[in-house]
This record gives C-alpha cells, sequence and structure tokens, in this order.
C-alpha cells in the first residue's frame, strides 16, 4: 500500500517555503502548466518532458510540501491541482506576480 500525501493546511504554509518551491526552474514550469491547464493534471503532463520520473517525483513533493500543489492518486495515475484560490487568499497576488514575471 503506497503512503498518502500529505498537505499543509493553507493557514500552515508559509511564504519562504512557497518562494523556495518557486525559484527553481522545473517546478516554476510545473506551477505555470497547472496554472494554464484546464484544471487537474497528470505529473507527467504537468512536468517539463526531459525530467526523469525520480526527478519529477521530487518536484512534486517540494511543491506540494509548500502548499502550492494538491496531488491525489487516481489508479495508477497521480492527479495535480494548483492550490490558485487558496494560495490567493493567504498572499494575495503573489503567484500572479511570480507567474507575470516569469513569462
Amino acid at each position: 500500500m503506497q503512503r498518502p500525501f500529505l498537505h499543509p493546511s493553507i493557514t500552515d504554509v508559509r511564504l519562504e517555503n512557497v518562494l523556495y518551491a518557486l525559484a527553481d526552474p522545473a517546478r516554476l514550469a510545473i506551477v505555470r502548466a497547472l496554472a494554464d491547464g484546464n484544471g487537474p493534471m497528470n505529473c507527467s503532463r504537468a512536468a517539463p518532458a526531459e525530467l526523469p520520473k525520480s526527478t519529477q517525483s521530487h518536484h512534486y513533493q517540494v511543491l506540494r510540501e509548500a502548499g502550492l500543489i494538491m496531488s491525489e492518486r487516481r489508479g495508477t495515475q497521480v492527479i495535480n491541482k494548483l492550490r490558485r484560490s487558496e494560495l490567493d487568499q493567504r498572499f494575495p497576488g503573489l503567484l500572479a506576480a511570480v507567474l507575470n514575471s516569469s513569462e
């Protein structure tokens, strides 16, 4: 049996953890794909194509632990979604500013 994903409560999400997670180009690309997509995406669809699966897993873990994404297992896939509305309430304008400045 696989371990369940742990997601921090939005009240426990810290600004420095969010900024650290977004500082990596691969993680920023994942967040951008999730923000630009039409809803949740599986891991391999949102991550840069050149990343090995083990590296993808690490990046998704950092994003999850920072509070940026929610992950859910559906059969053999892991579906991820950006916690945009929660993040916008916690840190108004932050995600939009980061995404707009990194285009």
